[in-house]
């Protein structure tokens, strides 16, 4: 990319979102590889920006988890959602067979995108918008919340490692 080229969001996933109508805003910023990163490029509060990582059970179901930047996926919850018996992060290789025109560690959150199912953690109910990464680091999307839920069909968990004696969704 020459220095004065804009980055570009993934366009299969813009097409994907503007046939299922849901509204967003293309955000490009500083590389960034982290969600928290992606918040501070943005000058946006980290709780509105959400990580993807993407899991397989033994059985090779594979499944795209959402949760808040500042949370940690707890495996055992990930199982018990996904009724199976233990799951584990895809490795790279698998990223880029999932997703081929995404960089690895960008995937946008948007699983019917790729055929995979979607859930995500209680605590991205909160806000009324979201962000995630947009198939590149140099690029995120800034989706209304309640559009992006339908057109996913997500479905939410507890998922997120426990902050003290509760769920990290229930904040104090």
């Amino acid at each position: 990319m020459g220095a004065s080229a804009i980055p570009t969001a993934d366009p299969g996933l813009l097409d994907w979102l503007a046939r299922h109508d849901v509204e967003y805003e293309v955000h490009p910023h500083a590389q960034a590889f982290t969600a928290l990163s992606v918040a501070k490029a943005e000058g946006v509060d980290p709780h509105t920006v959400a990580k993807v990582v993407a899991v397989t059970t033994p059985d090779g179901h594979w499944a795209l988890i959402f949760l808040e930047t500042t949370d940690r996926l707890d495996l055992r919850k990930a199982a018990r959602t996904l009724d199976a018996d233990s799951v584990r992060l895809l490795t790279e290789a698998e990223l880029a067979t999932l997703a081929p025109t995404c960089e690895i560690g960008a995937m946008p959150a948007v699983g019917p995108l790729f055929g995979v199912d979607m859930v995500a953690d209680h605590a991205i109910r909160d806000e009324s918008d979201i962000s995630f990464n947009a198939g590149t680091h140099r690029c995120s999307v800034r989706a209304e919340r309640a559009g992006w839920e339908r057109a996913t069909g997500v479905t939410y968990a507890d998922l997120a490692a426990d902050r003290g004696d509760h769920p990290a969704w229930e904040r104090s």
